[in-house]
């Protein structure tokens, strides 16, 4: 597949056109960016990791009946994609108290959840990435309440496959984020990535971070955790 114009460049990956105008080239960079762009930095190999995690994490999803936009890994960094139109929302999906519901409700982190918690967050890292409901959603357009519904639902399917699984190799899911988008036909299918850039993972006996929190908090190890996090993830069997 031949690679065209850069069409974006956004704070982990870049997006290239293809000769296909319903494919594009998705590569995974090794920048870091933490706290909405303030803090910036690199995190050596993350983008092979990243890119790897990914496309395993993906098939995996894909053979359980959950569709995304994924299409084949090209290259150590790179993965053909189908070309959508991004929703404007990033849903997350919340198993553990941490982060924002730590600073939110008080509660400490590493509360085990009764259920997972599901929260909107609009795009936009000018504003931060506020939390909105689905109210705004609705009222400024952003998604039918269809899509919403599908959103919701195929997060607490994706929740359901996930936690178990990561748990089979001791990691704890603690909390994610997804992103959803709409394809040329106008199906909606899980986009962007699932990496320790956009989950929280902990060790489950240790309770070690394994993920971003590490370059946030310049905890250090940062290397090291996210290559442990990809083996781990690499021995669960995609079918």
């Amino acid at each position: 597949m031949e690679k065209k114009e850069l069409l974006y460049k956004g704070k982990a990956k870049e997006i290239f056109a293809t000769s296909d105008p319903g494919l594009v080239i998705m590569k995974f960079l090794d920048d870091a960016t933490a706290f909405d762009g303030k803090k910036k930095g690199t995190i050596g190999n993350k983008g092979v990791i990243n890119a790897t995690v990914t496309n395993h994490v993906y098939q995996m999803l894909e053979k359980r009946g959950i569709k995304t936009h994924l299409v084949e890994r090209l290259s150590d960094d790179e993965m053909l994609v189908k070309h959508l139109e991004i929703i404007p929302i990033e849903v997350v999906l919340r198993n553990v108290v941490a982060g924002s519901l730590h600073r939110r409700t008080g509660f400490p982190e590493g509360t085990e959840l009764k259920r997972a918690i599901y929260e909107f967050y609009y795009k936009d890292d000018e504003l931060g990435d506020p939390m909105i409901n689905e109210e705004h959603i609705d009222v400024f357009g952003w998604a039918t309440k269809e899509e919403v519904d599908f959103m919701r639902e195929t997060g607490f399917k994706v929740n359901d496959i996930l936690v178990p699984a990561f748990g089979s190799v001791n990691i704890t899911l603690i909390d994610y984020k997804l992103e959803f988008g709409r394809t040329r036909d106008g199906e909606v299918v899980l986009a962007d990535e699932i990496t320790p850039d956009g989950c929280r993972l902990w060790d489950s006996v240790t309770k070690e971070k394994m993920d971003k929190d590490r370059f946030r908090r310049d905890m250090g190890g940062i290397e090291e955790a996210y290559n442990e996090a990809e083996q781990r993830i690499l021995s669960i069997p995609i079918d």
